[in-house]
């Protein structure tokens, strides 16, 4: 009945809520009580609606509300019940032995505060505290398991990506162009679904812009904008003809299995302006220099750091990453079971790089009423440098 062929191993499982449990351990929690779809999917391998309670000397209890089914299916967890409402997790705490501990820890990051006061109810005196930035710690080192996933999921980038200069020509719209190349990144497996922890932020499929309009600023913590189709999107590909001589940024992120590739590549139609050329391979350089620097102990704010002033030093920084007050102030960001994850490249951030974490590296520059120029590929974080997942052409694709 349901399709479990792509399960997450009960290995995997194990070890994930066992380096959770140590985190816990180091920060005095007793136990973790985990709701949010990737968080539930990262522990438990089901994003089915539930409860997960990891305790610190005991078997996580999974409590599935819809789809129980399902979830018994798709999860290696040994202890997977019922559950009817929050207000019974004490009751069924109890059944197991658990004595309901006095510090829970759970994903305030991202949970409502409404339901934040429900759970104060159900646990009445007991102390309720955030364990997000815990989590994100846990997910950002990645096992061989989910770098594989991810590597799969940049050649199927890469494919996608091939497919462009065959679809693209002058006068078809942006929203064309993406259907178009959406359609070809769903043949292929794309899970369709696109997940990000920042409160407000969503995105679908990724951003495919043209010209001036990729040059519009949108709400989302990005560089690029896009007209988008309306305000109600107010991002991403819009109604505006494709030209001829002008910067196609196809953006997209593959999804396959939970994990995400973060890939950008120019293509046009006839040859760019000779400033949009070379703005092109200054940031295939910055990449390269960027990649031999980032190297476990590097702090991430020290990579932006540097990005910044070789940006300065080369006569782009007023177009780095956004221009004027729409201007981000990252070259990176972590990607894994959401699209933003730890480590983020940012100014000002003291996080240290690891060996095992993956990021996408994507240095680009916006220059409004002519379009944006860049690139974009997901990395992993090595003893040597960034060890590049992609590998279809960096450098601009004239069609």
């Amino acid at each position: 009945m349901y399709n479990t062929s792509n399960n997450t191993p009960k290995s995997e499982i194990d070890q994930r809520i066992a380096n959770l449990k140590k985190l816990l351990e180091n920060n005095h929690i007793e136990a973790a009580l985990l709701v949010q779809r990737a968080d539930l999917f990262y522990f438990s391998g089901t994003i089915q609606e539930a409860h997960l309670f990891v305790p610190l000397n005991a078997e996580p209890v999974l409590m599935v509300f819809k789809s129980l089914d399902r979830a018994i299916a798709e999860s290696s967890l040994s202890r997977i019940v019922a559950l009817e409402s929050p207000r019974a997790i004490p009751e069924i705490l109890n059944h197991y032995g658990y004595a309901l501990p006095q510090t829970i820890g759970m994903e305030l990051d991202v949970l409502p505060v409404n339901l934040y006061v429900n759970y104060q109810r159900t646990f009445e005196d007991r102390h309720l505290v955030d364990i997000s930035h815990l989590i994100r710690l846990v997910r950002a080192l990645k096992s061989p398991y989910e770098i594989d996933l991810m590597r799969r999921a940049a050649r199927l980038s890469d494919e996608v990506a091939e497919q462009v200069p065959a679809l693209l020509h002058a006068g078809m719209t942006e929203l064309e162009l993406a259907g178009q190349v959406e359609a070809e990144a769903r043949k292929r497996g794309h899970q369709g679904v696109v997940r990000m922890r920042l409160w407000g932020s969503e995105m679908f499929y990724g951003h495919l812009m043209a010209g001036p309009s990729a040059a519009v600023p949108s709400f989302l913590s990005s560089p690029t904008g896009g007209t988008g189709a309306s305000p109600a999107v107010a991002q991403g590909p819009g109604f505006r003809p494709i030209q001829r001589h002008e910067p196609v940024l196809v953006d997209y992120v593959f999804a396959l299995n939970g994990y995400y590739s973060d890939h950008a590549r120019i293509f046009s139609i006839g040859e760019l302006p000779e400033d949009l050329m070379a703005a092109q391979a200054a940031m295939v350089e910055l990449q390269a220099l960027i990649k031999e620097e980032a190297k476990p102990g590097v702090a991430c704010g020290a990579i932006y750091d540097l990005a910044l002033e070789w940006t300065r030093a080369k006569g782009y920084e007023e177009h780095f990453m956004g221009v004027g007050k729409e201007r981000i102030r990252f070259i990176g960001h972590g990607v894994g079971v959401e699209l933003d994850e730890y480590p983020f490249l940012a100014a000002g951030q003291k996080l240290e790089l690891q060996a095992g974490m993956t990021l996408a590296l994507e240095p680009k520059l916006i220059f409004p009423e002519k379009g944006v120029v860049g690139i974009e590929n997901t990395h992993l974080v090595t003893e040597n440098g960034l060890a590049q997942f992609g590998r279809f052409q960096d450098d601009i694709v004239i069609v």
